[in-house]
């Protein structure tokens, strides 16, 4: 980490990682670095937690970025005294925050996918019952004409307990997966802290992030 004029900054002090060429960068916009986290977490500074709309602000920029870009946070601050001391800690505090959301995301997956295994074994016990049942009813009520019916519905509720584990390892794990990468992206994306010029607007998106 080192303290240096930075262009973006049209030529304030900056510290911290540098930018590579062609990252996305997600810029904030803060007039002090402690309003990047959540005022009510006790714990110290490079182990806070980030305040929610930091979160989602940092998050959903991410979200729009090119799936395989790389990312890079500029941090813009009212306060330049802040800068050369802060740099470091902000940059272990955010990659420490979304190292550990990376890991509850895939816990979350793992948890699901136990749901979806055991959801799969009890739809296939009781789908092959119906169609044992099934068949028996059938063979029992041959010649009734609500035979077909009560077979067919028990077939139909065999595949409906089906649905659940169908919708798991179908449709809801891949979103979660895709989570767990994005912040793995965010845990490991280059953090850099620079003054921002008085009455200097941001370039695009903008964010607004105020004290409590």
């Amino acid at each position: 980490m080192s303290t240096e004029k930075d262009e973006s900054s049209q030529l304030e002090p900056a510290a911290g990682d540098v930018l590579p060429p062609g990252c996305v960068r997600i810029e904030v916009y803060v007039g002090e670095l402690r309003q990047l986290f959540n005022a009510m977490d006790p714990s110290p500074f490079r182990e806070k937690d980030l305040d929610p709309s930091a979160e989602d602000f940092i998050v959903g920029w991410a979200r729009e970025a090119p799936a395989r870009a790389r990312l890079g946070l500029l941090v813009h601050l009212d306060r330049p005294d802040e800068i050369a001391e802060g740099a470091p800690y902000l940059r272990e505090a955010v990659h420490e925050f979304f190292a550990h959301r990376a890991e509850a995301t895939r816990q979350r997956l793992r948890a699901l996918l136990r749901v979806g295994r055991t959801s799969l074994a009890i739809g296939l016990v009781f789908l092959a019952a119906t169609i044992t049942a099934g068949q028996l009813l059938a063979d029992a009520l041959a010649g009734w004409r609500l035979a077909p019916v009560l077979t067919e519905s028990l077939l139909i509720g065999g595949w409906v307990a089906m649905w659940r584990p169908l919708e798991v390892f179908l449709y809801d794990w891949w979103p979660i997966r895709d989570e767990a990468r994005l912040f793995d992206r965010l845990g490991a994306m280059p953090v850099r802290v620079a003054h921002r010029a008085a009455g200097r607007a941001p370039a695009s998106r903008p964010t607004a992030i105020t004290g409590r």
